[in-house]
């Protein structure tokens, strides 16, 4: 086997792969959050915010192999447990089952912190040259503001 060669150095591979990793972290936190409210949301707007839910959190899924994917094409191994992503994610858990109005701040909230982190991560990649990555959080970034914005827009009276 060959040593990695791609134009960026094994400590700035380094650095956006732990950037990369708090990315992971928050987005499978989010995913998982967004499906436990998949499940169990009802009142008004059930059918809407069911459907809805369903559609971020299959998003969410291919999300969190893209990302866990572009770690390992930094030869850098990507976190799997939910022990690490507990470790890693700036988003926490949610103990019960919250309100429907509840459920959309909070996964509002938790967009916004995935956008939060992935600026982070941003800068790091940028600086480091590594476009792969800054195409990546950047595409993520786009798609996480657009949905807070939806998710807020449903709370509009």
């Amino acid at each position: 086997m060959t040593d990695i060669d791609i134009g960026i150095s094994k400590e700035n591979r380094a650095e956006i792969s732990e950037g990369l990793k708090r990315l992971l972290a928050d987005s499978y936190t989010l995913y998982l959050q967004t499906h436990n409210f998949h499940w169990n949301v009802t009142g008004l707007q059930f059918r809407e915010l069911h459907l809805m839910f369903e559609e971020h959190y299959t998003e969410l899924a291919v999300a969190v192999d893209d990302i866990a994917e572009r770690i390992r094409t930094l030869d850098v191994p990507a976190p799997g447990t939910y022990k690490e992503f507990a470790k890693l994610s700036s988003i926490k858990e949610v103990d019960g089952v919250p309100s429907s109005t509840d459920m959309v701040t909070l996964l509002t909230q938790g967009h916004e912190q995935v956008i939060k982190t992935a600026r982070q991560v941003l800068k790091v990649a940028q600086a480091a040259d590594d476009e792969s990555t800054a195409a990546l959080v950047s595409d993520r970034m786009r798609l996480h503001e657009k949905t807070a914005w939806m998710l807020r827009a449903t709370q509009k009276r």
